[in-house]
């Protein structure tokens, strides 16, 4: 029923293709142990960032970013980071990138929208507590805080009418 001659055909083709075979396995072994490399880097930047190293921690949440684009926690340290050091368009940027992988990341709208009222956006601000009302989950309780604040950001004549 089998032909023997395409059966040691098959058999030598196997024969060379075996180092190719050991090679393959062997590369994806690597990837996977450089894996779990890329995933250290948020973790030690997250014990970076708790010592208040923020430099060093910024930079391992960034790689974090370059292995996994879209690694959400990592661009919040990032925003958190740029917070810290008073550095409001970087800040925006990495939470609009939060918001972007995570429409419903709480924590980054709560963020953004002490960042708008900062910057007196008042259109913006209200937009963002809005939809803060919508999703809000581990936050909720930090509603008033942003409730008072925006309460100082409303124009005269808009507080006139309320």
């Amino acid at each position: 029923m089998y032909d023997t001659k395409s059966w040691k055909f098959n058999n030598k083709i196997m024969k060379k293709n075996i180092p190719l075979i050991q090679i393959v396995i062997i590369y994806l072994f690597l990837i996977s142990n450089g894996i779990t490399k890329e995933s250290n880097y948020y973790n030690e930047g997250i014990k970076l960032f708790k010592k208040k190293q923020f430099d060093k921690s910024k930079i391992l949440f960034e790689r974090d970013i370059v292995f996994n684009p879209r690694s959400e926690k990592s661009y919040l340290y990032l925003a958190k980071i740029f917070e810290k050091n008073d550095n409001d368009d970087e800040q925006e940027f990495n939470l609009k990138n939060v918001l972007l992988l995570n429409p419903k990341n709480d924590e980054a709208l709560y963020m953004l929208i002490l960042l708008k009222i900062k910057h007196s956006d008042y259109d913006e601000s209200m937009k963002l507590i809005e939809k803060f009302d919508l999703v809000c989950k581990s936050f909720c309780s930090k509603k008033n805080e942003i409730e008072e604040k925006f309460k100082k950001l409303i124009p005269e004549n808009a507080k006139k009418i309320n």
